[in-house]
């Protein structure tokens, strides 16, 4: 593998188009939830919409930008839905395992409760279900988008109604005290995510050649780690405000709204093709490893997770990227 200057300026350029597009729907998150808490919108319908959906702009950004790119044909089809499709599970792995084994090693224990069962657990195991049932043939069409989005629809409308039973979930951010501001500095966020989105696929694509590795690998380590920066963010101020019900919320929020919203968004537009790692490891990994956790979750003394289960969790992530790597590099 020979990396020539104009490859390696290429790589940068998407570097940066990364840190952009992170940066970007970290503003977008922000303003949105001061903006509706300055109109008095419930805790619950902030909760289950905007921080949901905020955390995972990257990856709605990137398919909705991969999808008009590959409708105009300035994008590659099997180059830009590897990309975009390997990023999104790349993502929600990363959120799955990785990022909730961190949440575990700082908070140091969390208590399973029936309402994280009933609703985000189980809402988040089946959307990969659903997700690896449409991919199954290789092809996620405007069908299977559709299906996806109305899966969405009624996960969010379940969520609702269960959270309405619940205390309520504290939010983060103070109320907008700037409307106007607000409202510029979001517009300006969504911009961002859409502009570097752009840029990150257009590398992805002049380069993935010269990596000799598939549109799908590269999806995973770039995209997949850096979308999952926002989740990263609202882990952290979670933890140092000691509220993990936000934390946990916002990882099993955004592994629904990655493989519904973001993924059925981008089937209707345009369409993809599935490249045979995403059936063959990515999503059997990611819902067999959401299954054996449960089921250890529910077999654990007073059904609480500590520190010891947060590192089997990390150690879970890099047994899925380097199975990944070695067996499937060139997808």
């Amino acid at each position: 593998m020979t990396l020539t200057v104009d490859t390696l300026l290429a790589i940068l350029l998407g570097g940066l188009a990364l840190v952009v597009l992170v940066t970007g729907a970290g503003a977008v998150v922000d303003r949105s939830v001061s903006l509706a808490q300055r109109y008095g919108l419930p805790d619950v319908l902030v909760a289950t919409t905007v921080v949901a959906v905020g955390t995972s702009l990257p990856e709605i950004g990137s398919h909705v930008v991969a999808s008009l790119g590959i409708l105009s044909g300035t994008l590659d089809y099997r180059v830009a839905s590897a990309t975009v499709l390997g990023g999104n599970v790349g993502s929600s792995v990363t959120q799955q395992l990785l990022l909730f084994g961190v949440f575990l090693l700082g908070y140091g224990r969390y208590q399973l409760t029936r309402a994280v069962l009933r609703g985000s657990y189980l809402h988040m195991v089946l959307a990969a279900a659903l997700l690896l049932l449409v991919a199954a043939d290789g092809r996620i069409s405007a069908f299977d988008g559709g299906v996806l989005l109305v899966a969405y629809a009624l996960s969010v409308v379940d969520g609702v109604r269960l959270r309405r039973r619940e205390p309520p979930v504290p939010i983060l951010d103070g109320a907008s005290e700037h409307v106007a501001r607000d409202v510029g500095v979001l517009l300006a966020g969504l911009v961002a995510v859409l502009g570097g989105a752009y840029v990150v696929l257009a590398v992805v694509g002049a380069v993935v050649d010269d990596l000799a590795l598939g549109g799908s690998m590269v999806g995973v380590v770039t995209l997949g780690l850096a979308s999952a920066l926002p989740e990263l963010s609202t882990v952290a101020e979670a933890l140092r405000r000691r509220a993990p019900n936000v934390a946990v919320g916002t990882l099993l929020g955004s592994n629904v709204v990655n493989p519904l919203l973001a993924v059925g968004l981008g089937g209707v537009l345009s369409t993809y093709h599935v490249p045979p790692v995403v059936v063959l490891w990515d999503l059997p990994f990611k819902l067999l490893a959401a299954v054996a956790f449960l089921a250890y979750w529910l077999a654990v003394r007073d059904r609480t997770l500590r520190r010891r289960d947060g590192f089997y969790l990390v150690a879970c992530y890099f047994v899925f990227v380097s199975g990944r790597l070695l067996l499937f590099a060139g997808q």
